[in-house]
């Protein structure tokens, strides 16, 4: 994302460097788990904030954000403050101002954890959907075997720290997931598996 300098070599990403680029200007952004949204804003404002930096003007940054707000279903709460916000409904900010810049890869660092399962699974239906609408490249990271399942086509495991690869799995299926995908087999069977490439990462 370009938080951090590497200590060696270089990052692009389709073909545009990261390091030393403005955040503004980077073909990356990143929701975290924290929703780090501007609480004196209102959410249209937070949405619209990265089209700002990059010089849009007010009314096509308004229109962008909108158009965001209206695919993570938040019409209607324009201007409401993040404090008026369930988590669920932070959570959907945070996503639609990670990609109202148009990102080529968009970075989820374990976007759910402070959620309840009910608000995770419907963000996760979420997630899909707006990659199918907009179609950046997903790297997400979580803890949870059956969401890694759910929202990938490929699982990357790791092993404890320092992390090394410890298996990499595909998942078949469709993108968005159909109703009830979690009960196929094909489904139990792609977590049974990641399941045993975690335990052996973590053994290791």
């Amino acid at each position: 994302a370009g938080f951090e300098q590497p200590t060696e070599g270089e990052i692009s990403i389709a073909g545009a460097p990261v390091v030393g680029v403005p955040p503004h200007k980077r073909a990356v952004n990143t929701v975290f788990q924290q929703y780090a949204l501007f609480p004196h804003m209102s959410v249209l404002d937070n949405v619209a904030y990265g089209l700002k930096q990059r010089g849009v003007s007010r009314r096509e940054r308004r229109e962008e954000a909108r158009r965001l707000l209206a695919l993570v279903h938040l019409e209607g709460r324009e201007q409401a403050r993040p404090a008026q916000l369930s988590g669920g409904m932070a959570m959907r900010v945070s996503l639609a101002r990670a990609l109202v810049t148009e990102p080529r890869l968009l970075l989820l660092d374990e976007p759910f954890a402070a959620l309840d399962e009910i608000t995770r699974r419907a963000l996760a239906d979420d997630v899909l959907n707006l990659w199918q609408a907009l179609r950046p490249a997903i790297v997400f990271v979580t803890h949870n075997v059956e969401e890694a399942v759910y929202m990938a086509s490929r699982v990357v495991v790791m092993s404890r720290g320092p992390g090394r690869l410890a298996g990499e799995i595909a998942v078949e299926g469709p993108l968005p997931r159909p109703a009830g995908f979690r009960t196929s087999a094909g489904f139990r069977k792609a977590v049974e598996t990641v399941s045993a490439a975690l335990a052996e990462g973590m053994a290791a």
